[in-house]
């Protein structure tokens, strides 16, 4: 498996636990596909960023929605040789979706060229960055560039090396910042860090979990950042990324199981989407997917 397919499969799973209310998840994607083929991002303007979630959740969801359109507007970005690592990967993955749905590989000279420019983003330690040139790699974009790499189904990122700039990253409380300018752990790139090393096959350390696990606040959901989780709030891109690799892990989930589902509960809206977090007014298709994410994955823990 990889990345893209756990998620999706992931996000899939969540339509049981919808029930009737997965056909207004499908349709709060379909209303938010723009003219132009791809989905709307929180200024009502189409996104190549947006248009990853739009379009993978209406997949798992078997949403019926104009997927030649959609086809076309990534057309439009042709190789993304002037993309960013973010927007790359995202062409990246939604040409991997549609390839799947037509039973066919992504043409090869536009993976021979999108992989040239993945190799841009290569930092001087072997990891990731999401600027070309970069001395050390970021857990994130090393993260972006093993999703890439995945989707374009080619070996060029180095394993080695990338799992060591990564493990550079790691914080004596066990958790990971996401760069090295930072010194504070955080959710999500802890997450990211545990689900590098899963694909790759690399050992996943007792304390990072122990750190992720610890991030749960009592009122479910998962806090961004080591605080008092009394005063604490937590978010939905935390608590996605930290159960999402947890459950990679297979770390049991059981005994949080109800409180993270209460949490997603208090986030969901009548109108088909998810808030990012509790004052959030803004429904849009990354967190929605999120909080399928979170929703599908708790199902099968």
């Amino acid at each position: 498996m990889t990345i893209r397919l756990d998620m999706r499969r992931a996000v899939g799973k969540a339509s049981e636990a919808l029930g009737d209310s997965a056909d207004a998840v499908r349709t709060f994607f379909a209303q938010h596909m723009d003219d132009d083929g791809g989905f709307c991002g929180r200024d009502g303007h189409s996104d190549l960023y947006y248009t990853v979630f739009g379009l993978e959740a209406s997949m798992a969801l078997k949403a019926n929605i104009p997927y030649e359109r959609v086809s076309n507007y990534l057309d439009g970005f042709e190789t993304g040789s002037s993309l960013d690592l973010v927007h790359l990967a995202s062409l990246a993955r939604c040409r991997a979706n549609l390839a799947d749905r037509r039973g066919e590989p992504i043409d090869p000279a536009v993976r021979e060229a999108m992989t040239e420019r993945l190799l841009a983003f290569r930092a001087d330690d072997g990891g990731y960055n999401t600027t070309c040139g970069a001395e050390r790699g970021h857990v994130y974009g090393s993260f972006l560039a093993l999703g890439l790499g995945q989707d374009l189904q080619v070996d060029c990122l180095d394993a080695e090396a990338l799992v060591q700039s990564v493990r550079s990253l790691q914080m004596p409380d066990g958790g990971f910042s996401n760069e090295s300018t930072m010194n504070v752990s955080a959710t999500a790139a802890s997450a990211a860090a545990v689900t590098i090393f899963h694909y790759l096959k690399r050992p996943i350390p007792e304390l990072t979990l122990q750190w992720l696990l610890a991030r749960a606040a009592p009122c479910g959901g998962f806090v961004p950042i080591p605080l008092d989780l009394e005063l604490a709030i937590p978010d939905l891109l935390s608590t996605a990324t930290a159960i999402h690799a947890l459950c990679l892990a297979k770390v049991p989930m059981e005994a949080l199981k109800a409180t993270h589902l209460d949490y997603l509960d208090a986030l969901w809206s009548v109108r088909g989407g998810f808030q990012g977090h509790p004052g959030d007014e803004v429904l849009d298709c990354e967190y929605t997917y999120y909080g399928l994410l979170s929703l599908g994955d708790l199902i099968e823990s």
